[in-house]
């Protein structure tokens, strides 16, 4: 295997990549023995075909797509580590020579990671972030740990009101007419969840058990079917079941039963200090994050297309990822959107570029301060690693390898580079922030 480099503009490149046929002709034999259990020719038992025969039959390019994809990713990893090329894209590949019996040439073209000239990134202005805990935030918490403890009961000596567990059954009618999927049978609803149409379940406050009432609403002009956007609709619903939830009172007792405190002032105080850190926390997330993107925006570089197309890509990856964890597909995603895939792909480019920029500077800021990643912080990350993962260090580092290794380094430069460029920043009052920005008018 050989390699030519091409430079090309703003930041791309073509590797010229060139295998040997032997390479080429030894897969095309290994696709003949995995497959020649299932060919089969008039005159010959299955499987006993010889390679000769089925290429002077076919072709002699009859196993050369599925041996091309067989060493593809080898070859091309190969030639990109030879060629000391920093690819940050997918190749955009063309194959100029394919002849079955000879040397195989294909062209990568791919991006190149660009250099970055650092700006400002000590000093830069970042919003002052105050954070505070009132006793109404404290009350929120506590009260959601009543909602928790809370007993559901039936209820049949009055009417449905806002915030009723209740099943309903129904059916909708346009014009006087049924429409297909507006039937339901017990049904539950919680009123004021806001899970059906817009008005609906207002207009069941005051509906009385297993009597029918009507309701009156329009679908939205976003609805996700389009046969019903904007349309008018009647809907008869009779409720079967009325629930409600009897919260405990919040006293000692309360405090007791869902804490490790005996009185609920002592609850309170550990339920302010923990939103505090918390939300102190949050403040160092979004400060960082502030300084990082502003030192970005101070910095130069020449991103290529390709760079971000790979990376809002992944985005989209990682999207379809985090769907299938909540059971759901990207396919059902599309559909209630209406949307094509690449109709996000296109969507997810400006997070796509940011992401690269604040990226890239960072890299750029560690290596410009000689940040490194000491033993004491990998070992420490292996530790955090084993425990979550319930094995040994040891065990970690066997089966984990090299390639973990630089990634764990890599995350430990990236984050401590990024604290550093938060800790360098100088917060401003909003006010002040606000009085800048006029001046620049």
């Amino acid at each position: 295997m050989s390699v030519q480099v091409e430079n090309l503009e703003k930041n791309m490149a073509k590797l010229i990549i060139t295998v040997d046929a032997k390479v080429v002709d030894d897969a095309m034999e290994a696709v003949y023995k995995k497959n020649k259990s299932k060919y089969s020719v008039p005159g010959f038992r299955k499987g006993k075909v010889s390679r000769k025969m089925m290429e002077n039959l076919y072709g002699k390019g009859i196993f050369l797509e599925d041996a091309i994809n067989s060493i593809l990713p080898t070859e091309y990893e190969k030639a990109v580590e030879e060629s000391g090329v920093d690819v940050v894209s997918e190749p955009e590949l063309n194959f100029t020579q394919t002849e079955p019996g000879k040397d195989l040439v294909f062209e990568a073209t791919v991006a190149v990671k660009p250099e970055v000239k650092l700006g400002q990134y000590k000093g830069v202005e970042v919003k002052k972030v105050v954070v505070e805990v009132t006793d109404d935030d404290v009350m929120k918490v506590i009260n959601s740990e009543r909602e928790k403890n809370g007993v559901t009961v039936n209820v049949e000596d009055r009417p449905v009101k806002d915030g009723d567990n209740t099943t309903i059954d129904f059916e909708g009618f346009i014009d006087g007419v049924a429409f297909e999927g507006g039937k339901g049978t017990d049904y539950p609803l919680t009123i004021g969840s806001n899970a059906f149409i817009p008005g609906f379940e207002s207009q069941l406050v005051g509906a009385e058990l297993n009597k029918e009432v009507e309701i009156n609403v329009t679908f939205p002009e976003d609805y996700h079917s389009e046969e019903l956007k904007g349309k008018a609709a009647m809907f008869k619903v009779t409720v079967k079941k009325i629930e409600e939830t009897q919260l405990p009172e919040v006293d000692d007792e309360f405090a007791s039963e869902v804490s490790e405190f005996e009185t609920l002032a002592d609850y309170k105080e550990d339920v302010r200090k923990n939103l505090l850190e918390r939300r102190t926390a949050d403040a160092a997330i979004v400060k960082q994050n502030e300084a990082v993107s502003k030192a970005a925006a101070n910095a130069e570089m020449e991103i290529p297309e390709a760079m971000v197309n790979t990376e809002a890509k992944n985005l989209v990856r990682d999207m379809a990822q985090n769907m299938q964890s909540q059971g759901l597909t990207m396919e059902m995603y599309l559909q209630y959107t209406g949307q094509t895939e690449e109709a996000v792909r296109e969507q997810m480019k400006p997070r796509a570029l940011e992401q690269i920029r604040t990226s890239l500077v960072v890299e750029a800021v560690a290596k410009a301060e000689g940040i490194e990643a000491t033993e004491e912080e990998i070992n420490e990350q292996y530790e955090l690693t084993a425990k979550a993962y319930q094995m040994e260090v040891e065990e970690l580092k066997n089966m984990t390898g090299e390639a973990y290794l630089e990634s764990l380094k890599n995350n430990i430069v990236t984050r401590k580079a990024a604290e550093l460029i938060a800790a360098e920043s100088v917060e401003v009052e909003v006010e002040e922030v606000a009085e800048e920005a006029k001046d620049a008018e």
